[in-house]
Parts: structure tokens; sequence; C-alpha cells
């Protein structure tokens, strides 16, 4: 254990950051512990030859009244300001440590009330309770640390009680209570453990934090009294002459921000290994399912192939796999539409395709070339220029895809200045063309607005424009059309068929309206728990499932024939989890004509007639009378 966590601090000391930090705070505490041993009497020997200098060769920030260096005192001064420092924050997290999970062990309407008090403490401006707490135990050193410590202590009070309620319910924790484990023991082994994290980020800062105080209470002169200094009496002294030499009170300044700085940047590098305990277990190796289905052949105009496409996430009892064994290919110009209800693992499918995938989040393929290039393998050097270029992703919401805070023609110019090294102005030409591209008036004008002043429609519209910044061959729409009414749905609709047409672009759209899709694209994906249950031609109105779930989304698409009196159709049950997938057909439990075999044996997508494939033990099988009048279930995503 003692290796493992070694080897996790020098793996966070080798990255930019934490070896910044920690070279950084390394030279404040050598400044620190060697300052008043090397330079104590140089900053104290008076010159009155020199009072009152500016910058030289001999005193690089100058002299004060008495000519004493102001350099070498900034040294000196750096132990006794980050020591109070330090002692301040260790009081400030031990009382708030001590506040915060009293709650937990007393009874509970003390409890409350201790709770109530710290709540309306963290009310009050910092600075207020420092000035209130500094009147309460005087002016000086000791008096300054108990009142910074105290101030600090609300905070981290709030933060132990918001962090300890997160974990009090978690199971772990119940179950050491049906165990029989005290209180205090509860809250020391199984709490504290796991809130180190944000704990230690906020008591770096907090110790930042009480360096400034510090410096704000000796500035106003009710912190550290003369013979002693710290870096607050210095800023004092120099603002006196800093008319005449600035540097005097701006080298103190910038010893605050350095050191500041040091602490909480070496916080962010603590929370890195200190968090690694509140992580999930790292389950073991995934085992990857092997394809039964056969190789697709990659034709010369072939734009994407995915074969045995495997999406899984960790989870501390194993992985879950919400898409299981998914393949597929997409010719150039060809519209693909994707269909099922809410987790079935179309959008997994679109972000891993794209390569949207993070950690922990695993990716597997057999085989997931786009354009020719293996999207797996590739590094990410070489793939962003491709992806960013030739594959185009529209979101569900573009209100959260664009930044609120930017314009939207920079938002699309962005892209050409990344991908295709356009100058700033060259780049927002683009983009006011590819919006009138994409039939939004006055282009030029509407560059300038931000999101917010987009309608939804047209928000929809400039997400396709931002992905015709380059010269897409693949645009994976998903669920460009939810929340729109039928109007703004039929002209995006139409522009992707027309983009579609002009440039020969391949398509795969993303719905759960197996309606829209059958009217738009050449062919549908029906995917049901993580797998494509049926890949059939789509014919419009006369298209023909052969899969009971296929047919079951049809029965909920709702036309003008449909009889206003009639219930709504509703596929009886709910799709099962992807961690808790049953043996068989995953649909079989919903089927109206499952079998024993269906429960049993897990079929695999087979070849029924060319361009026709289907994942089911009966795919000729009708539905029984008696179950065709019952409601289809409500899957929609």
């Amino acid at each position: 254990m003692a290796k493992r966590r070694g080897a996790q601090w020098l793996a966070a000391l080798r990255t930019p950051l934490g070896g910044f930090a920690a070279a950084l705070l390394l030279l404040v505490f050598a400044v620190a512990v060697l300052g008043p041993i090397l330079w104590k009497d140089a900053a104290s020997a008076v010159d009155t030859n020199a009072i009152g200098q500016g910058p030289s060769a001999q005193h690089w920030v100058g002299t004060d009244e008495l000519g004493r260096d102001i350099f070498y005192r900034v040294l000196v001064a750096t132990r006794l300001s980050v020591l109070l420092a330090l002692v301040a924050m260790v009081i400030g997290v031990a009382t708030g440590l001590v506040l915060g999970m009293l709650p937990t062990v007393l009874p509970r309407p003390l409890g409350r009330l201790l709770a109530s008090a710290v709540n309306i403490a963290v009310a009050f401006p910092g600075l207020l309770l420092v000035l209130f707490f500094a009147v309460i135990f005087g002016v000086g050193t000791r008096g300054a640390v108990m009142a910074i410590g105290f101030a600090l202590a609300p905070q981290f009070a709030r933060l132990t009680q918001t962090l300890s309620a997160s974990v009090a319910g978690r199971d772990f924790v119940l179950a050491a209570r049906v165990a029989g484990v005290g209180r205090i023991r509860l809250l020391f082994r199984h709490v504290l453990p796991n809130i180190g994290e944000p704990l230690a980020i906020n008591a770096t800062i907090g110790a930042g934090g009480a360096l400034l105080a510090f410096s704000g209470l000796s500035f106003l002169g009710i912190g550290v009294q003369a013979p002693d200094y710290d870096w607050g009496r210095l800023l004092n002294e120099g603002l006196n002459g800093i008319y005449v030499n600035p540097a005097a009170a701006l080298a103190p300044g910038v010893a605050v921000v350095v050191a500041g700085l040091a602490f909480n940047l070496f916080g962010e590098t603590v929370a890195g290994v200190i968090g690694v305990r509140t992580r999930l277990p790292r389950p073991a190796p995934r085992p990857v399912r092997k394809s039964t289905v056969e190789p697709a052949v990659a034709k010369d105009d072939t734009v994407l192939v995915v074969e045995n496409l495997e999406v899984a996430f960790p989870q501390p009892s194993g992985w879950t796999v919400p898409v299981r064994g998914v393949s597929f290919t997409v010719r150039a110009g060809e519209a693909i539409g994707v269909v099922g209800e809410s987790g079935s693992g179309k959008s997994l499918t679109g972000l891993a395709v794209s390569r949207l995938i993070e950690a922990p989040g695993s990716v597997t393929a057999d085989r997931l070339e786009f354009a020719g290039t293996p999207v797996l393998t590739t590094p990410e050097r070489e793939l962003r220029p491709l992806l960013g270029t030739s594959l185009a992703m529209v979101f569900q919401d573009p209100m959260t895809s664009f930044n609120p805070a930017r314009r939207i023609g920079k938002q699309l110019a962005e892209v050409s200045e990344q991908h295709q090294g356009l100058s700033r102005t060259q780049a927002l030409a683009r983009a006011v063309d590819r919006l009138r591209a994409v039939r939004i008036p006055a282009a030029q004008r509407r560059a300038r607005q931000y999101p917010h002043e987009f309608s939804g429609g047209m928000r929809q519209r400039a997400m396709i424009g931002m992905g015709l910044m380059g010269d897409p061959r693949l645009i994976i729409a998903d669920e460009p059309t939810t929340a729109l009414d039928v109007t703004v749905q039929r002209q995006l609709l139409r522009l992707l068929a027309q983009t579609r047409a002009e440039r020969d672009t391949a398509i795969i759209l993303i719905s759960h309206d197996i309606a829209v899709v059958s009217q738009t694209c050449e062919r549908i994906l029906v995917m049901y728990a993580g797998r494509i249950v049926e890949d059939l031609p789509a014919a419009g109105p006369q298209i023909r499932p052969q899969h009971p779930y296929t047919r079951a989304l049809l029965a909920t698409t709702l036309d003008l024939d449909t009889d206003p009196d009639a219930p709504l159709a509703v596929i009886p049950g709910r799709p099962p989890e992807p961690h808790r997938m049953p043996a068989g057909c995953a649909f079989a439990n919903r089927c109206p004509v499952a079998t024993d075999q269906c429960r049993t044996e897990d079929p695999e997508l087979t070849v029924i007639v060319p361009e026709h494939r289907v994942a089911c033990w009966h795919p000729d099988g009708a539905m029984p009378k008696a179950v065709s009048a019952v409601v289809v279930s409500g899957g929609a995503e």
C-alpha cells in the first residue's frame, strides 16, 4: 500500500502542474527556513546614507526610512508570514471539522442548533468575522492567529457537514451501522477517509486565504507588531513612499501572490493523490465478446465500418456494458436511421464512433474505421484533424452544445481556425457563409449574436452549419428534432437531405420516432438493450419489419388515420438494465411471441433476405390475436 501511494505521488509530481506546484512550494519553504539564517543581519542593518532610495544594484527594490534593504526584509519576513498562515489554517480546519461532525454525534435537537449556527456564521463576510474576532482576542500576533483561524472555521464546518451527509447514506456506511460500529468510529473510519479530497483542496486554499488575511490585518496595524514584521507590515511601510519608490510596496505584494499560488496549486496536486481513495475500485479486465457476425466487406465508397462495437463503464462489482456487439457500415451519401427506446445505446454508439467516450469508459471493437482510418488505434493528434473536418456531430440540445458566453459566429469560426489554418477574418467570413447555407436569415447580423438570441430551430440550423464548416463526409444527428414543432422539424430534415444530396454526405439520424426515420432514411437500425435487433431497408409507410420489437415501435406511432377514441398503444414492461441483462433474448419478457428458447438463448443478427437482418428466433411469427389488442409500451426516448 505504501509503495502504491508513493507511486501515485511520483506520478502526480511528474505532471506539469504537480511539478511546478511542488517546485514553487519548495522555494517558498526554503526561503522561509533559510531567510532569517542567511539574511537577517542584512535586513536589519541600518544605513543612514541610503534612506528612502529606489531600486539599484546594491538594493534591488530600494531601502526604507531607516536605510534597510527592503528585498532582504521581504525574504526574512517569509518565515513569520507563512508560519502564522499555516497555524491559522490548522486552527480553522480542526475547529471546522469538529463543528461539522458534531451534529452527527450529538442528539438531533442540539445537532440542528449547531448546524444553524454554522449556517449563520457562513452567511457573514469573512473579513467581517476576522475583524470581529480580532476585537475579541486583541491586537497582536496571537490575537490575529486566533481571529483568522476561527473566521475560517465556519466554511470548513459547512463543507464537512455537506460532504458527511453525502457519504452517510451510502451502502457501506449503512452496513457499518448495521454491524454496530459506533458513531465516532464510523466518522473516522468510514466518513472522513471518503471526503479527504475536497477538504485537502479547501485546506490549502484556506492557507492562501489566511496568508492574505494576515497581511491585511498587519497592514491595518492590528496584526504583527514591531519589532517583528511580516509582509503586511512591509506593505504598510512601503505605502508611505509608494509615489517615490513603488517597488517598496510591490515586493511584499508579489511575495503574498507567489506564496498563495503555491498553496493553491499544490492543493490540486494533493487532491489528485488523496482523491484516489474515493474512486471506484478498478474492476477486473473486461472480457471482450467475440462477434459471430460475418465481417463487413468495405467498398470504395464506404465511410464508416463498425464491427463488434462495445462500450463499457466500470462499477464496483464489475463492468456494465450498455452497447453490446454493434456492427454496421455506412456508405457515402447513404442515410441510416438508428431508433430505439431510452437506454437502448443509440447515443452511446454515436459518441463511440466520434471518439467522445471519455475515461473511465471503455470502447472496444474488432474494427472501427472512419474514412479508412482506425478510430481506436490512431493517436489523437493524428485523428483530430480528420474528425474535426470530415465528421460532424449535431447534438440533441444545441443550447447546451453552444458556449453561452461566446457569439455564434466566433464558435463556428473556431473550427476553421483550428483545423483549416484560416485567419480569424477568413474563418468568420466562412462562418457567415455556412449560416447562409443552412437558411439562417441576416446571417451577417446573426453571426454577432449569442446562442440565447436564437430560437430552438435556428440553433439546430447553426449546429448543422458548424458541422459544415469543414467538408463532412458523415453527419451524426442525435435527436436533432426533439422538442421542435413539426414545421421546424420538417425544415431541418429537408436541410439534412439537401446537404446529403449536394455534398454526397452520409448521415446517421438517431431518433426515437421510427416513422420520421422511415420517411427520411434508406436503412433503419433498430436497437434494443445495447444491440441491433433489426437492420432493414426503409420503404416509407410500407416498411415491413420482422422483429416483434420493431413492429411494436411502429404500433406506437400516430398518424391522421389513428382513431382518436382508441387507447394509445404502448409496449408493456421496461427494457432491462445494462448490468442485469437476461440470459436469452433481452426482449423476451416483453415479447408476445416469446418461447422458452427465447428466454435461454440469445439470437444472433442473421440475414433473412438481402439487405435485411434480424436477431429473432421467430422473425416470421405473427402476433397472437389475444395479444395484438394489448397496448404496446411507450418507450420512446
